[in-house]
């Protein structure tokens, strides 16, 4: 990476007076964090009077600001014309359905094909944003909705969302076993102690809570409604296989290929052909960065889960209680 700078001029008001100087600048420059900000405070990057003060500073108004904005640009991964399904678009966010099986952001083993390769293709000014504006990630084989940034100010709004839990993320999965009712996990998540690629429900993790709902029962399996609260790494997939329902199609979490009796050979060529976790992020809900309007999208679940729910709802039907 490296660093595209410019230069912002500007005064303290004198109805700030009083104010920290970080609290001043975060009022004066809404596009930037209050953690970017205050870390170009302690750099020397913003300076009060020409002088480098402390974040806390107390402001009297008047003072000049000048603040060296130096934003690293995302270099490392190369534009490349991949496809995109963008359900919304405007000049400050894109909202796009992921196919499975796309990675999200180059790394080992994928240093290119990823959603972040497409994304610097259809929008090279996403350079100049964090991340390439991308604030949250899907698994590669989870398909659905993500909301990109295309300007600072987007991406600041949307990270802040996202903390505050203000973002509405919806998923459809199909889980083993036959639930009797929804319920809610809220149970922490961190790193598997004895495997790095997993995570696991432990004391000492980050705290996490899933909310899921019933929408189609079948034989041995069933189609949930689930909606996050907070974003964990592989969160749903996590806290279904600690309820004991793990995701059809995610043998790192449990769920194992298990054929019901007397399947069908459409149902077992379904289950045998779904080779990625049923994990669909169908909805997603969101403040507009610019206007402060609710936006919602919504995207249809791929063909594969179609197909693996007609065959359990012609399972059901061949094989009525």
């Amino acid at each position: 990476m490296n660093e595209a700078e410019s230069s912002l001029n500007t005064s303290i008001p004198f109805e700030m007076a009083g104010r920290r100087f970080d609290q001043a600048l975060a009022e004066l420059f809404p596009d930037y964090s209050r953690s970017r900000l205050t870390a170009w405070i302690k750099s020397g990057a913003a300076l009060l009077d020409g002088a480098t003060v402390a974040p806390r500073h107390t402001v009297r108004g008047g003072e000049q600001v000048s603040l060296s904005v130096r934003m690293e640009r995302e270099i490392g991964a190369q534009p490349e014309a991949i496809a995109l399904d963008v359900r919304h678009e405007d000049a400050e966010v894109l909202v796009v359905n992921k196919p499975a099986g796309l990675v999200v952001h180059p790394g080992a083993g994928n240093a290119a094909g990823t959603l972040q390769n497409a994304l610097l293709h259809y929008d090279p000014k996403l350079a100049e944003i964090p991340r390439g504006g991308i604030v949250h990630r899907l698994d590669k084989d989870t398909s659905g909705l993500m909301v990109v940034a295309r300007t600072l100010r987007a991406h600041t709004s949307l990270v802040e969302q996202l903390s505050a839990r203000e973002v509405h993320r919806q998923y459809a999965a199909v889980v083993y076993g036959a639930m009797v009712a929804g319920g809610r996990v809220d149970a922490a998540i961190g790193r598997h102690p004895h495997d790095r690629l997993k995570q696991a429900v432990r004391e000492d993790g980050r705290d996490a809570v899933t909310h899921y709902r019933v929408r189609e029962r079948f034989r041995t399996m069933t189609l949930v409604e689930c909606r996050l609260e907070t974003g964990r790494t592989h969160q749903i997939r996590v806290h279904m296989a600690y309820v004991r329902h793990p995701l059809v199609g995610d043998p790192q979490y449990g769920g194992l290929l298990k054929l019901p009796k007397g399947a069908s050979p459409e149902l077992v060529e379904a289950l045998r052909g779904f080779r990625r976790q049923a994990l669909h992020a169908e909805r997603l809900e969101f403040l507009h960065p610019k206007s402060g309007k609710t936006i919602v999208v919504e995207a249809e679940r791929p063909a594969d889960m179609e197909t693996l729910l007609t065959a359990l709802r012609a399972d059901m039907k061949a094989h009525p209680a």
